[in-house]
């Protein structure tokens, strides 16, 4: 624009110029201390766009679904259980609650309380609360839990279960012998028993329910397609055993499930078996050891693509982008095996 101008002024006759050339000419003059800084700046700026690009920048990970193992005690035994009794550390409920509200407020929708088993700490009321916080409160399009269901109440229910929208009950076998040889029951205790009456409050107080299963060498050959249509859940999580260093494998680990370790045609075998179950929703080791944001009891991430679970710092001490840059989180895979699904109940147009 100032080239412009000083054509115009150059164009004026000297001998004849006036107050409208003169005025032209300092026009010019400011016009070039002016704009000239503005070009700079937005040459240095896409330069720097330029820069960027060539480095390889990528959208920041958002954790749309977490995994919170806010315990580690359960009053079960499972021989493979990947998150053990290593601390009975529990955070206070107002610093679990600060945290939930960090990861809203970094992109999360869906939250999943785990343990553990969640229903050990103050007989559920723990767990209860934070599904209310989370539901009510930060009003969160999914919240939902894993548990053995042994402990349980209707009471619990009565209180809590119109903000929760899924409970997933974990039962590896039909066989109640399989299940006391798993570890999957506490003394006597029926655990199929437990699993059929839960399924049963979760209908009446309008909770979906779901199934999750852990394939291994004791139950690999069992044929569970007609307990799951009967039983109906509205998903049937079947993982093939997997192998933690520290948790289930190792020296300083509390379990030892090398001897639960089945192969990928062993688990294909077993998937095959059960292809016309429907709501089968099948993890293999890969697929799950790094697409799931997991938070331990301290709301550390743990990175499981070593083989083991390295610990960031807790997002209560470094905030949540800090800490998902230590997750090993595989934002690829999470999306591949179909980690985002219709997750609110209300979206699920269940008959009760």
């Amino acid at each position: 624009m100032y080239d412009m101008f000083e054509n115009i002024w150059m164009s004026v006759n000297v001998k004849h110029y006036t107050t409208t050339a003169f005025s032209l000419f300092l026009t010019c003059y400011f016009l070039r201390k002016w704009l000239q800084p503005q070009a700079n700046v937005a040459a240095y700026s896409k330069t720097k766009q330029r820069e960027g690009a060539k480095e390889g920048d990528r959208p920041q990970t958002l954790p749309v679904s977490v995994n919170y193992h806010f315990t580690r005690q359960c009053n079960y035994s499972c021989g493979f259980c990947f998150h053990t009794a290593k601390t009975s550390d529990v955070l206070p409920i107002e610093e679990a609650k600060r945290g939930i509200q960090m990861l809203q407020d970094a992109g999360m929708q869906k939250i999943n309380f785990s343990g553990g088993e969640p229903f050990i700490v103050q007989r559920g009321k723990f767990v209860g609360e934070l599904v209310r916080f989370c539901k009510v409160d930060l009003k969160l399009p999914s919240v939902t839990i894993v548990s053995n269901g042994s402990l349980i109440s209707e009471k619990w229910f009565e209180k809590y279960g119109e903000y929760l929208d899924i409970l997933a009950i974990s039962c590896d076998s039909f066989d109640p012998e399989v299940n006391e040889l798993i570890g999957r029951q506490q003394g006597k205790k029926n655990h199929l028993d437990s699993l059929r009456r839960v399924r049963d409050m979760c209908s009446k107080y309008k909770v979906a329910f779901k199934i999750n299963s852990v394939i291994n060498t004791h139950n690999k050959g069992e044929d569970m397609a007609d307990y799951i249509t009967d039983l109906d859940p509205v998903r049937w999580k079947v993982f093939q055993c997997l192998l933690i260093g520290g948790e289930n494998s190792g020296e300083d680990a509390l379990r030892h499930a090398e001897s639960y370790v089945i192969s990928p045609e062993e688990f294909q075998a077993f998937l095959d078996r059960h292809k016309d179950v429907k709501c089968l929703v099948p993890e293999s080791n890969e697929k799950m050891q790094n697409s799931y944001l997991i938070l331990d009891e301290y709301m550390r991430f743990l990175d499981c693509t070593k083989g083991n679970k390295d610990p960031s710092k807790s997002i209560l001490d470094v905030g949540v982008t800090e800490a998902l840059k230590f997750s090993g989180f595989d934002e690829q895979m999470f999306l591949k095996r179909g980690g985002k699904y219709t997750w609110s109940k209300a979206d699920m147009k269940l008959e009760w």
